[in-house]
């Protein structure tokens, strides 16, 4: 890479590593640490979300799947639409419209007060590791990306290098300075991609011409995946917009009720259609880069069998953009996989410090040793994130897998929580652990499932089954229960829409 792409590169970095140092000197407690001071607008919100949303598996599984199935990829994306618009609607009503949360900093706090304690705990133990494991896909995109771009840059050198980047910034700012570098990177992929990214491509593969007559006609067509495809992706990533504690810390973070469904709103929009066919195209440029040979000169394999498609968008910028360009598309790209590394390893530190550690112990959030604490805790996870990126290999496997544990566990009893009357804390449990265990012991034990289905389909089906039979045959007893108030508060709590 020339020494002009570099110096772009590392002006880019340490200005990222510029905000944390400007926020460490003004974040004064939990609340600008973890939710940024609760009065951030829709516009850093919407943008924040969207960033966090998309990040690595827009840069590098996105491109993936534009490399294989073409522009039908960009339907794992309009469920991220639907998932932010569904959310804007039942969900945030039922957090912003309720005073209890508004001193809350994480998700299972809505488990702490529907419930108990206990069950907030469980809630926390399984967010922490979902996330600690989607930073560490989005530190492994990175790394991916850079070695497929940089010639002579091994895996491990890449991995240090975007992974200190990410978890030093975010240590030092907090959710302020998530935020605000969220909507920053945020402008940068999008002037990187609009006006270099596929431009530049789209010359230099040969046009509309060339890519019609280069690849399977199927491969232009929205139709090109199986109903699986669907399935799995609708089960996996809407319900990840109820249940994720990035969103949640982002919910809290608003001004108020109206200000976070115009965020929301706003991120769907940007989710699906503009980033969705922005990252597949990208992609199918880059097979038919592949497919003219264009990457021989790499030393690929002559044949898609023994091919990484996720290599496919490292390789095909590599190959286009001239001196200069490259830079800035890198830290482009860069961005998006920051964007979601940091937001992830805040919401794995909130729940260690605040819902693991806090049950154990009371904390205060106004205290300098809280936020001292948390920014430890913070480092510790980022490390350990670097950790598990050293043994994955597949960035889209990692993210989805670690979506799908989460998911399978907590998604039936928030729902549940918030929205039937019956719902049991003995059932809220049973059903994270049958679910996430069912998840998790179908994806390590077989390698097809039946239908060719998804690990989280039965997952989820097993929780539901088990929350509804649990809580029916053990019921609450109404003044044991953690922060529930009296029985005309907590029946109008779960009947009314906030």
């Amino acid at each position: 890479m020339h020494w002009i792409d570099l110096t772009i590169m590392a002006c880019y970095m340490v200005g990222m590593l510029g905000f944390g140092v400007f926020f460490l000197q003004r974040n004064e407690g939990a609340d600008d640490y973890y939710v940024g001071g609760r009065n951030m607008s829709s516009l850093h919100i919407g943008l924040s979300v969207v960033a966090t949303d998309v990040g690595g598996g827009f840069s590098i599984g996105l491109g993936g799947l534009g490399f294989v199935l073409g522009v039908s990829g960009s339907w794992m994306l309009f469920t991220g639409l639907l998932g932010a618009w569904l959310a804007a609607v039942f969900l945030i009503p039922k957090v912003k419209g309720n005073k209890v949360f508004d001193k809350a900093f994480t998700f299972p706090e809505v488990f702490k007060y529907y419930f108990n304690p206990h069950v907030a705990l469980v809630a926390g133990i399984i967010s922490a590791i979902g996330y600690a494991g989607f930073t560490s896909s989005q530190i492994l995109a990175g790394a991916k990306l850079a070695t497929g771009t940089f010639a002579d840059l091994d895996l491990q050198t890449a991995l240090i290098v975007m992974g200190s980047v990410a978890v030093l910034y975010t240590v030092m700012g907090g959710l302020k300075a998530v935020i605000y570098t969220d909507t920053i990177q945020w402008a940068i992929l999008m002037v990187g991609l609009i006006f270099i990214g596929i431009p530049v491509s789209y010359h230099a593969v040969g046009g509309w011409e060339a890519i019609q007559q280069t690849v399977d006609p199927a491969m232009l067509s929205m139709t090109n995946l199986s109903w699986q495809n669907v399935v799995d992706w609708a089960v996996t990533i809407i319900p990840i917009w109820f249940v994720g504690m990035t969103l949640y810390q982002r919910i809290y973070a608003c001004n108020d009720e109206e200000t976070a469904k115009k965020a929301w709103y706003l991120a769907g929009v940007f989710e699906w259609p503009i980033m969705a066919f922005m990252g597949v195209l990208l992609g199918l440029f880059a097979k038919v880069a592949f497919t003219q040979g264009m990457f021989d000169y790499l030393g690929v394999p002559e044949t898609l069998a023994n091919y990484d498609s996720e290599k496919g968008l490292p390789m095909l910028l590599r190959t286009v953009l001239p001196v200069g360009l490259m830079g800035i598309m890198m830290s482009a790209y860069f961005s998006a996989i920051l964007s979601t590394a940091d937001s992830c390893l805040m919401a794995a530190s909130g729940n260690v410090v605040s819902d693991i550690i806090g049950y154990f112990r009371d904390v205060d959030p106004e205290s300098d040793t809280f936020l001292r604490f948390s920014q430890i805790t913070t480092l510790m996870l980022g490390v350990l994130a670097l950790l598990i990126a050293t043994s994955m290999t597949n960035v889209l496997d990692l993210m989805l897998y670690s979506y799908a544990f989460m998911v399978s566990g907590l998604f039936v009893p928030i729902i549940g929580a918030l929205y039937w009357q019956k719902s049991s804390s003995i059932g809220a449990i049973a059903a994270m652990v049958f679910g996430g265990a069912t998840t998790v012991c179908l994806e390590v034990i077989f390698e097809q499932l039946p239908a060719g289905l998804d690990g989280n389909v039965f997952g989820i089906t097993v929780s539901a089954i088990v929350f509804i039979a649990v809580s029916l045959l053990f019921p609450d007893d109404e003044s044991e229960t953690g922060e529930k108030l009296d029985e005309e508060e907590i029946k109008k709590m779960k009947t009314a829409n906030y």
